[in-house]
């Protein structure tokens, strides 16, 4: 079993839709996550916003290949929000005023036993609870 991390919303915007800028980081990524190196997690929230930018072109048939494809990704865990995650949450959101959806990306992974959290946002870094690292 590999290494636990969580990757948030945006990179797997950036391997989906083919962000020049980072395409290739984020390939790379998926590729050890697809190998077994990494196991990871993706909160529901992050799911939520994946899918939202397709349907906002009315791509329905989009957003529905990118939801088989992560549902069914090899590694990849698709986390809920339980009361433990709801109470991490609100600790986070509390503690440094960070937006909800954040706050849970975040929380997902803590309670995922995630060593890292991979994002491009870096705003991020200020939180302790685990190690936050940029793409």
């Amino acid at each position: 079993m590999g290494r636990p991390i969580a990757i948030d919303s945006s990179i797997f915007i950036y391997l989906l839709e083919g962000n020049p800028e980072y395409l290739s980081l984020a390939r790379n990524l998926f590729l050890q996550v697809q190998s077994g190196e990494f196991v990871a997690v993706l909160s529901v929230i992050g799911l939520v916003e994946i899918l939202t930018g397709p349907k906002k072109r009315g791509r329905y048939d989009i957003a529905k290949e990118y939801k088989d494809l992560i549902i069914h990704f090899p590694n990849l865990t698709v986390m809920g929000i339980s009361d433990n995650i709801v109470e991490l949450s609100s600790n986070l959101r509390a503690k440094y005023n960070l937006a909800t959806p954040d706050a849970v990306h975040i929380a997902s992974a803590v309670d995922f036993g995630a060593e890292k959290f991979i994002t491009n946002d870096s705003g991020l870094a200020r939180v302790k609870e685990i190690k936050v690292e940029l793409l």
